[in-house]
């Protein structure tokens, strides 16, 4: 999501750190049941009620729900959707791809996370951009260790996209920092010269999340005023995952494994 981020970039503790592992844990367990759940003739509006049951089964609070006013757990975005799809009547088809994205809070702190799924056989290009999509979060995550600079994360985003054909990234949404709110500073861009903005530093933590999109990178908001789609109806893809730098390291806090980088 793009909202204004305000303040200064917020330091965690390990112990902070700890409870946003929680937080992530939740997040990653929410998104494993939703992608599980994907198939021909479900709805969004199912996969919306597995994640938040999954959400508060785990004594947790949906981070979406009642966010600026939006109207469920989790974003699904099919197609030609970027981001922040509502959840609806809306049945899968066929070849469709969709991103999932979910948030979740424990004890005031937020994990958030998006994986994009296949429903059914996808086609070869459509299969290759969620991979491409997917190998560029991996590149841009291995970046977030103490002593880089912020736009190193965006750039190695960039540069594992543009090696492997000609994709279009989003420019008007970005990643973010995270913690006790959802989206603070920074906004972490997924392009960009390396070498330039702050210093990344011990006990940050950050969300990142690369959107890919088969032609052009240019977007538009529906009138429901949340759904992101491509201008010229390309197909996306969306990956996502909060990430703390640590001092060993980057550690993947949303992932289902104890994933240190």
């Amino acid at each position: 999501m793009a909202f204004g981020k305000k303040g200064t970039i917020q330091l965690k503790t390990p112990e902070q750190i700890a409870l946003m592992r929680e937080a992530g844990l939740v997040v990653a367990h929410a998104l494993q049941a939703v992608q599980n759940a994907v198939a021909v003739g479900v709805t969004t509006k199912e996969l919306d009620a597995i994640a938040h049951a999954v959400i508060r089964d785990a004594g947790a609070t949906p981070s979406f729900l009642g966010y600026h006013g939006y109207p469920a757990a989790i974003c699904s975005s099919i197609n030609e959707e970027v981001v922040h799809g509502i959840p609806s009547d809306r049945e899968l088809l066929e070849g469709d791809i969709i991103s999932i994205d979910c948030g979740a809070i424990v004890n005031g702190w937020h994990g958030d996370a998006a994986l994009s799924v296949m429903v059914g056989a996808a086609s070869a290009e459509v299969l290759k951009l969620s991979k491409v999509t997917e190998a560029s979060l991996w590149a841009g995550l291995g970046q977030a260790r103490a002593g880089n600079r912020l736009s190193d994360i965006g750039h190695a985003v960039e540069q594992c996209v543009r090696a492997q054909g000609d994709y279009g990234i989003l420019e008007d949404y970005v990643g973010h920092g995270i913690g006790t709110s959802m989206h603070m500073q920074p906004p972490i861009p997924n392009y960009g010269d390396p070498g330039r903005g702050p210093v990344l530093k011990v006990g940050m933590v950050l969300a990142i999340e690369p959107m890919v999109t088969i032609g052009s990178p240019e977007v538009q908001v529906l009138i429901d005023g949340w759904t992101v789609v491509t201008a010229d109806r390309s197909w996306a893809s969306h990956w996502e995952h909060t990430v703390a730098i640590t001092e060993d390291g980057p550690w993947v806090l949303t992932a289902l494994d104890d994933v240190r980088l």
